[in-house]
């Protein structure tokens, strides 16, 4: 990786439908350049994927919730493929600390969350955390001040 594979992945996180031109131009490469560093960030698992900013709320489903889950070793089996096919799941994190799990969902209704957390309460305790507001929403790793030198315990970038 070297500042152009940086400065790719800092443009695409901003604006993951950049055409290939424009990022070409940003980054002072010809587009078939572009392509193929962007074919081998592809490959080499570096960008797994490109993904589009979705607001709930605008979509019907108001009530955002993070939800700490208790599941113990032996029930993980079970879980995860029951946790990957709900579709209000939006994140799903094994985690340090008392709770095992921390769970981010998107539901409709307050009854809803409410049913689900029941459907979860099989699989352990729970605590349930409702989100009045968000501060700032989710963004991709800050690569421009890694690129510019500005984190000096990051080794340079050639």
């Amino acid at each position: 990786m070297d500042k152009i594979d940086y400065r790719l992945i800092s443009l695409l996180q901003e604006n993951a439908r950049m055409p290939l031109k424009q990022l070409a131009e940003k980054v002072f490469l010809s587009s078939p350049a572009t392509a193929a560093r962007l074919e081998r960030l592809e490959k080499s698992g570096i960008i797994s994927g490109y993904s589009v900013k979705v607001d709930h709320k605008l979509l019907g489903y108001p009530i955002t919730a993070f939800i700490n889950l208790e599941v113990q070793p032996s029930q993980k089996a079970i879980f995860y493929p029951f946790i990957k096919e709900h579709p209000n799941v939006l994140e799903c994190n094994c985690v340090t600390g008392h709770y095992s799990m921390l769970i981010k969902v998107a539901f409709e209704s307050t009854e809803a969350l409410d049913i689900f957390i029941g459907q979860l309460q099989t699989f352990g305790s729970t605590q349930t955390q409702i989100v009045f507001s968000t501060a700032k929403v989710e963004t991709g790793v800050d690569l421009e001040n890694i690129i510019n030198g500005n984190y000096p315990d990051v080794p340079e970038i050639k």
